[in-house]
């Protein structure tokens, strides 16, 4: 089993932000002293190029995002103020994504330690999600060759708007996703 991560899913917010970013290296620390995981399960993700991500999100949000010129109200919905750490943050969040679907086709498992960006549209990020990783993940696979058909069931307290937005009306995809009726993003 390959499972990823890397230090990059961890980026510094300014003091009292209320995104919780250290969930990623605390996640990694607990699975590798619990002995769930070992660091040679852990593997470095590798950063997608922008012909997948453009597979999910338009050429001018990526690349606006990418430049660091993205409307400042773009910003405001994401919630995360936009670095070059952010953004490469965010690359090797959806790259683990593709690594772990890639494992699992290897080994019939994978995992990754950051993702379940499902807020994020195609043309923009929201809900502290830059790239949607489920929408990039299944239409490059579908892209390959891999698969035909998918099927995300996404158990988050929050619906998968994003997910939605940009997959709903695709007939090879079906998303189930299960969320508490009185949170974001208020649907």
């Amino acid at each position: 089993m390959k499972i990823y991560y890397s230090d990059h899913y961890t980026v510094q917010l300014p003091v009292g932000h209320r995104f919780p970013m250290e969930k990623y290296r605390l996640l990694r620390e607990k699975l590798v002293a619990e002995g769930i995981v070992t660091a040679a399960e852990l593997y470095e993700p590798e950063l997608p190029a922008r012909d997948i991500i453009t597979l999910a999100h338009s050429p001018e949000y990526f690349d606006a995002y990418a430049a660091g010129t993205v409307d400042p109200k773009i910003i405001r919905r994401i919630g995360l103020p936009w670095s070059k750490e952010l953004f490469r943050r965010s690359l090797a969040s959806v790259g683990g994504a593709i690594g772990s679907a890639y494992s699992a086709f290897e080994c019939g498992i994978g995992g990754n330690l950051a993702g379940g960006t499902h807020h994020a549209f195609r043309e923009h990020g929201e809900g502290f999600c830059v790239f949607n990783d489920f929408a990039v993940v299944i239409l490059h696979l579908i892209k390959c060759g891999l698969i035909h058909r998918a099927a995300i069931v996404d158990l988050d307290v929050h619906q998968g708007n994003g997910n939605c937005g940009i997959l709903g009306a695709n007939p090879d995809v079906y998303i189930f996703s299960m969320h508490g009726g009185k949170n974001y993003p208020f649907a």
